[in-house]
């Protein structure tokens, strides 16, 4: 339909773990690290169509994904088996606790107000970001040498986990 139109807009969510990674997230990261190179393609090849492919990076919203990755976990891992034990408690306490996830956590209005502009924009962006630690992220990629951003991450990790 959008070929035959001649334009149209392909609009995905992504993650703030698209652009980085961050300890014990590894199969998440995976999964948004190859949207982001799918979507980068599918750019690239739509280019010249009038059909334009835009990513949303979001960061912590306020919605169910603690309680629904908590349920994941239960079904998934062993933390009395795992060298990671205690990393696990922390996750849980993390996964469990009541209120925002993390500092700068959103509202999901904030992420459907950068999907509107992503449709409606003349000229869209390939990545929209919608909190503060999706562009500050996004920037200290772009900047960091690679082990300088290691660091930051290992620090964020740590923070995560209650080791700062």
């Amino acid at each position: 339909v959008m070929r035959t139109q001649g334009y149209g807009r392909i609009v995905q969510n992504s993650s703030v773990l698209g652009l980085i990674a961050l300890p014990f997230r590894g199969a998440y990261t995976a999964s948004k690290y190859a949207l982001e190179g799918l979507y980068d393609t599918l750019r690239l090849e739509l280019a010249g169509s009038g059909i334009h492919a835009c990513l949303i990076e979001p960061g912590p919203v306020a919605t169910r994904f603690r309680a629904n990755s908590y349920g994941a976990y239960l079904g998934t891992i062993d933390p009395e088996a795992s060298v990671h034990r205690s990393t696990y408690e922390t996750l849980v306490a993390r996964l469990t606790r009541e209120g925002a996830a993390a500092p700068f956590t959103v509202d999901p209005d904030a992420v459907a107000r950068k999907v509107l502009r992503a449709l409606q924009s003349p000229r869209p962006k390939p990545r929209y970001y919608v909190t503060v630690p999706a562009y500050a992220f996004a920037a200290l990629k772009r900047l960091l040498p690679g082990r300088a951003l290691d660091r930051v991450l290992l620090q964020v990790g740590a923070f995560e986990r209650g080791r700062s």
